[in-house]
């Protein structure tokens, strides 16, 4: 997510991490949340994909 926020761009590497975390059921609420913040964005283009 950090990383994200520096260069408003998601890696490869971020969207595998990501989708580890949305599969992975122990993520808490909040965190669940901020993917779902952070997926909206790639849509509204706010955040690129590389």
């Amino acid at each position: 997510m950090a990383s994200v926020a520096d260069n408003s761009s998601l890696t490869q590497l971020d969207r595998y991490g990501l989708m580890a975390a949305m599969l992975d059921d122990s993520i808490s609420e909040e965190d669940r949340c901020s993917v779902d913040r952070l997926l909206r964005s790639v849509v509204k283009g706010r955040v690129q994909l590389r």
